[in-house]
């Protein structure tokens, strides 16, 4: 099987090839941005394309990346995933943002909780928490960082994500201080590993919005002439 993996849900443009048989990538690339994503992203999806040597009849599923994140730019993410698979004939898959920050930490055996937070902005965080061999201990959700420390203090702990300096900052004084993988976007090639472990079902992939965006429309209506 061979699968695209695309993310474009916070500070980053990126896209890879996995050949799951092999378990190798064979291209990736990825852009550091905080927006720009919809000019950016299919003119990178063609260059990983090319550098992986397939055409897009060729490819077996798709991957994207759903949320939590940007607004805009989970839509553009989503949106281009479920074009692709439509122009293959091939199904997409959804993936949690904070599944796949704490995927490299749950593969490589870490006995300790995986706390996946996501800057959300005014104090608070997305968050999710995760034990021994990936087993989630909470649901993902929007939390202050009050909320988070406390979901997080229960045992010696490892936090990743946009926001895991937020929570790292609060932790109390007497406990065991958190291992901080602070990156501004999860690893492409593990949003492509685990789009290749999750099950294909019917239903293409949608925001997971967690909370409401923060520019509404007005209720106020203009007076009629």
């Amino acid at each position: 099987m061979r699968l695209l993996a695309i993310d474009t849900a916070l500070a980053a443009c990126a896209a890879a090839v996995l050949d799951v048989a092999s378990g190798e990538i064979l291209a990736s690339e990825t852009l550091a941005m905080a927006r720009g994503h919809a000019e950016a992203l299919m003119p990178l999806v063609a260059r990983v394309m090319d550098a992986a040597g397939i055409e897009l009849a060729e490819l077996d599923r798709i991957a994207v990346t759903v949320g939590p994140g940007s607004f805009t730019g989970l839509r553009v993410g989503i949106a281009a995933a479920r074009g692709i698979a439509l122009a293959a004939g091939k199904p997409a898959v959804g993936l949690s943002t904070l599944a796949a920050y704490a995927a490299p930490h749950m593969a490589g055996g870490e006995t300790r909780t995986v706390v996946a937070a996501i800057d959300a902005r005014h104090d608070h965080v997305y968050l999710q928490v995760f034990g021994a061999e990936g087993r989630t201990l909470s649901p993902p959700r929007i939390a202050t960082i009050r909320d988070a420390v406390r979901a997080a203090t229960a045992g010696p702990a490892v936090i990743v994500g946009s926001g895991a300096g937020l929570v790292a900052a609060d932790w109390p004084a007497g406990d065991p201080p958190p291992t901080v993988d602070a990156r501004s976007a999860p690893d492409i090639a593990w949003v492509a590993r685990i789009g290749a472990a999750a099950e294909a079902d019917s239903a293409a992939p949608k925001p997971l919005y967690l909370r409401r965006p923060d520019a509404r429309p007005q209720d106020a209506r203009l007076p009629r002439r």
